[in-house]
């Protein structure tokens, strides 16, 4: 996987002080997209264990990491993505982990990485869906709480089971 760029210190991209990581490669190509330089995924730097490493120390202070792009579901960068997400967790469990994808929920759901992402913003991006709705580009994008889906669905087992 490749990354164009992170920034250290964002307070854009989801709730409280974040990182956010830029991957490159995208296979959605959004007419009007503004990441549009982030759509080859051989472009950008290679993200290193070196690089993981150092945003992993970078978000210590952080409420959490935002991953966007290009699109960090590409199946080439899955696997990447989900040693990150894995690693964050494993060093950062009370922080969350916030995800830009152009897929949608329903296509991507039985993605094993999923279970460490905390919020999931989904769908490609339509410029003639405007919208003001915070963390969404377009009105299609929805902002999925994952975390809260999973402790719901945990919930309704156990009462199944009792």
């Amino acid at each position: 996987m490749n990354y164009e760029r992170y920034y250290a210190c964002d307070v854009v991209n989801g709730e409280g002080l974040r990182l956010t990581l830029f991957v490159t490669g995208c296979a959605h190509a959004c007419p009007g997209c503004y990441n549009r330089s982030t759509w080859n995924r051989l472009s950008g730097q290679p993200f290193t264990a070196e690089v993981r490493e150092r945003i992993l120390e970078l978000c210590a202070d952080h409420d959490g990491l935002s991953l966007s792009g290009g699109d960090p579901l590409l199946p080439a960068n899955r696997e990447a993505i989900a040693a990150l997400c894995r690693a964050f967790k494993q060093r950062y469990p009370h922080k969350d982990i916030w995800l830009w994808t152009g897929y949608l929920y329903e296509d991507i759901q039985h993605l094993a990485l999923l279970q460490d992402v905390d919020v999931l913003i989904d769908g490609p991006y339509l410029q003639d869906q405007p919208t003001t709705l915070p963390w969404r580009g377009s009105a299609n994008q929805r902002l999925i709480r994952l975390a809260e889906l999973r402790r719901a669905e945990a919930g309704n087992r156990q009462l199944q089971s009792a």
